[in-house]
């Protein structure tokens, strides 16, 4: 499995607990269960392969850390996109930018720019070409903002 499908399979449990309600170690735990995972295996390819161990950390990283982080992760959502109201996002759009701004403030090993590509491809993916386009447009935006300019050394 690819950091891409593990990024993948962790989107498909962040946007589960919208619905489930399910604290983030409990849905890790029940989605990868062997004989569950294994029936989802035949519905999506991102199932196809089980996560290793590095790629299973990181899945509980992100589960976790967007759960407990959700309500700021949302307001760098709202405060970007200028002139939507975060609820007429959609929920995936949403979940996809909560998983891109996770990564870029909290997991140093991940570049920035792999962030971003990466919430645009999936967004593509599951939400179509405009919804690339308006995740795009945040994170680009939420990414300038924290770019800090550097300081020229004085002649």
């Amino acid at each position: 499995m690819t950091r891409g499908n593990a990024r993948e399979l962790a989107l498909h449990l962040i946007y589960g607990r919208i619905f489930t309600g399910e604290a983030p170690d409990q849905i890790v735990s029940t989605r990868l269960d062997k004989a569950y995972y294994e029936k989802l295996a035949g519905e999506h390819a991102v199932y196809a392969e089980r996560p290793s161990r590095a790629q299973l950390r990181y899945i509980d990283t992100i589960v976790d850390g967007i759960a407990n982080r959700e309500e700021d992760l949302n307001a760098r959502i709202a405060q970007f996109s200028i002139g939507w109201d975060i609820s007429r996002i959609t929920r995936l759009a949403r979940c996809i930018m909560q998983l891109a701004m996770y990564e870029i403030l909290y997991m140093e090993d991940i570049p920035t720019a792999v962030s971003v590509s990466e919430a645009v491809r999936i967004a593509k993916k599951y939400d179509g070409d405009d919804a690339g386009s308006f995740v795009n447009g945040i994170l680009g935006s939420f990414v300038r903002s924290l770019e800090v300019p550097v300081k020229e050394d004085a002649p």
